[in-house]
């Protein structure tokens, strides 16, 4: 049987990325048009927020666990990506904000896998 160890979330590296990463689409949702309130803004506000919050409730769980966790933070971070590339056909960010976020995304799901494989071994 493994150990149980809890992990401090605050000093997980993937749970600061998925912060900043938070930050910034929030700062960038909130100048989309007052019609996306319930529409878009909100989907990727929620996506965003689920990143680190689901990094947050698994590490108190036990390694399996918290995979489970990650995958659904994995989920979260696939789903906003998606909502990237619909908020710049949307003209709601530009092309140099989409590369950035995209860019920023696609490092927390590297890190996020590398770690969930350290928890699965």
């Amino acid at each position: 049987m493994s150990e149980f160890k809890r992990h401090n979330f605050k000093k997980l590296k993937i749970w600061q990325m998925g912060i900043d990463l938070s930050k910034v689409v929030l700062d960038i949702t909130d100048t989309f048009p007052v019609s996306e309130k319930y529409g878009l803004k909100s989907q990727m506000d929620r996506c965003c927020i689920s990143m680190p919050s689901n990094i947050a409730e698994g590490s108190s769980r036990t390694d399996k666990s918290f995979s489970h966790f990650l995958d659904i933070s994995l989920g979260s971070s696939f789903e906003l990506q998606t909502q990237i590339i619909l908020a710049n056909h949307r003209k709601y960010i530009t092309i140099e904000q989409t590369n950035n976020i995209e860019n920023k995304i696609e490092e927390f799901q590297k890190a996020t896998m590398s770690f969930q494989n350290t928890l699965n071994k």
